[in-house]
């Protein structure tokens, strides 16, 4: 995978994201829980895309990142 794939999930995600917000009060309880899945896939795709452009700013392989878990992700401080 390349940081333009990675890219194009985040970027086909937070469009998802917008197209359900987009419902306002109409928002069902399925839809709540895509919107938690989406947050925890985002955080993930962004964690991963960081890696990548570390790795390569240092001169290391960035096909060698790996995505973390959702819990190891989440568990970021902000």
């Amino acid at each position: 995978m390349e940081d333009r794939d990675v890219v194009r999930s985040i970027d086909d995600m937070v469009a998802e994201e917008h197209r359900i917000r987009d419902k306002g009060q109409a928002i069902t309880d399925e839809d709540r829980d895509r919107l938690a899945e989406l947050e925890v896939q985002l955080d993930r795709c962004w964690d991963l895309l960081r890696q990548r452009r570390a790795k390569a700013e240092f001169g290391l392989d960035p096909d060698t990142a790996r995505e973390r878990s959702a819990d190891t992700v989440e568990r970021y401080r902000q």
